[in-house]
C-alpha cells in the first residue's frame, strides 16, 4: 500500500479515500447497504485504508453502515467522521461547543460500533463558540483514548492559524488534517489555504474532486439540473443557500473549464472525469483525494482516474484554463478574520 503522513503525524493514510455520503438505510439513499459492503470492500482489497463519513450523513444512517462494513477489518481502516452539524433542535445540540461535540462523539461511536476513532473532524467552523474550548475538548477526546488525531473541514486560513495557536498555548493536541473543495474548477484555497496548511501541519483531503458531478458530465449548461440528480434536490430546498450553492456550481465559468477538460478527454479518448481526476492527483500539497462512489463500478473508474497518467501539456492546458484571480480582503476585512479565526460563509447549517 501506498501511504502517506497525514500532515504533521506519524498517522499513514492512501492517497485515496472513501466518500460515504452516499450511504443509507432510508429509501431515498444513492447506495443501498449491500452495495455500500461492496464499494469499502473492494476499496480496501485494493489497498486503501481511509474511509470518510459524518454524523450528518443520511442522518447517521451512512456511520451506521460503515460501521458494520468494516467490523471485520477494523484495525485495517483509518476510520475519520465528523461532528458540528445538528443533532437536535436545542441550541446546544450544533457547532463545535464542550456541550455539542461530546454528544456528538458518543453517538458516532454507538453507530459506528467502535470505541475510537482514528480521525474526529470539525465539520465546519463555529463562530459562536471560542476555538480554546474547542480545541481543549477534541484534546480531551484524545487523552481519554476516543480519539487518535483530530482535523477540520471548510476552515478558513485564519481558522486553521486560530485553532493550531489555541492547541499549544494549551499544550494540548494540534490539528492533523484539513477537508477542503477542490478540484480544476474549485481552486480559491490554493491562495491562502493550502500554503496554511503546509506551514501549520496539516495534511489535505480535497472532496468534491468532479464538481459535485458537473466535471463528470452529469449537467448541461443553461439547462436545468436532472430531476433526482443531487443538485436537482439542493435547488428545491428553502434555503437561499442552498439556491446559492447550486447557481455556483452551474456558473458559466465552471462549465468554460469543463468544457476544456473535455476537449483534453477526447484528445487523450477518455473521460473527463478520468482527466479530472488525473489533474487533482498531480496537484502538490494534498494527501489524500475523496471519492464518493455510489456503485463498485463508479469507484473502480474512480481510482482509475485518479492513476491515469495525465501528459504535462494536457496539465499545463488546464491549468491555464482553470486559473483564477485572488482579490486581497480590504484591512477591515483581514482585521476581522484575524480576530475571529473563522468564516460564517462556510455555515452550512
Amino acid at each position: 500500500m501506498h501511504t502517506l503522513a497525514l500532515g504533521r503525524s506519524g498517522l499513514r493514510v492512501s492517497g485515496v479515500a472513501l466518500g460515504t455520503m452516499n450511504f443509507g438505510t432510508d429509501l431515498q439513499a444513492p447506495t443501498s447497504e449491500p452495495e455500500a459492503h461492496r464499494i469499502v470492500g473492494a476499496f480496501l482489497d485494493a489497498g486503501h485504508n481511509l474511509i470518510d463519513t459524518a454524523d450528518t450523513y443520511r442522518g447517521g444512517g451512512s456511520e451506521e453502515i460503515v460501521g458494520r462494513a468494516i467490523a471485520s477489518r477494523r484495525a485495517d481502516v483509518v476510520l475519520a467522521t465528523k461532528g458540528a452539524a445538528p443533532q437536535g433542535v436545542g441550541p446546544n445540540h450544533r457547532g463545535l461547543s464542550r456541550a455539542h461535540l461530546t454528544r456528538a462523539l458518543e453517538a458516532s461511536l454507538r453507530r459506528l460500533g467502535t470505541d475510537y476513532v482514528d480521525l474526529y473532524q470539525c465539520h465546519v467552523a463555529d463562530p459562536d463558540t471560542p476555538i480554546e474550548e474547542t480545541m481543549a475538548t477534541l484534546d480531551g477526546f484524545v487523552r481519554a483514548g476516543k480519539v487518535r488525531y483530530i482535523g477540520c473541514s471548510n476552515f478558513t486560513a485564519a481558522g486553521i492559524v486560530s485553532a493550531q495557536w489555541a492547541a499549544q498555548r494549551g499544550a494540548g493536541t494540534p490539528l492533523v488534517s484539513l477537508q477542503a473543495n477542490y478540484s480544476v474548477m474549485a481552486r480559491a484555497i490554493e491562495a491562502e489555504i493550502l500554503p496554511t496548511c503546509v506551514q501549520s501541519g496539516l495534511g489535505v483531503l480535497a472532496y468534491s474532486p468532479l464538481g459535485s458531478g458537473l466535471l463528470a458530465g452529469r449537467y448541461r449548461r443553461d439547462t436545468p439540473p436532472e430531476a433526482g440528480s443531487r443538485l436537482a434536490q439542493w435547488a428545491d430546498m428553502p434555503s437561499p443557500m442552498a439556491r446559492d450553492f447550486v447557481a455556483g456550481v452551474l456558473a458559466p465559468r465552471h462549465f468554460d473549464i469543463r468544457d476544456e477538460v473535455a476537449a483534453v478527454a477526447a484528445a487523450l479518448h477518455t473521460t473527463t472525469a478520468t482527466i479530472a481526476l488525473a489533474w487533482l492527483a498531480r496537484r502538490p500539497s494534498i494527501t489524500s483525494v475523496i471519492l464518493g462512489p455510489r456503485t463498485v463500478d463508479q469507484l473502480t473508474a474512480g481510482l482509475a482516474g485518479l492513476a491515469f497518467d495525465l501528459p504535462e501539456q494536457a496539465a499545463a492546458r488546464l491549468d491555464a484554463a482553470s486559473q483564477f484571480t485572488v482579490v486581497p480582503p480590504t484591512n477591515g476585512q483581514h482585521r476581522a478574520a484575524l480576530r475571529s479565526g473563522v468564516s460564517r460563509s462556510v455555515d452550512k447549517w
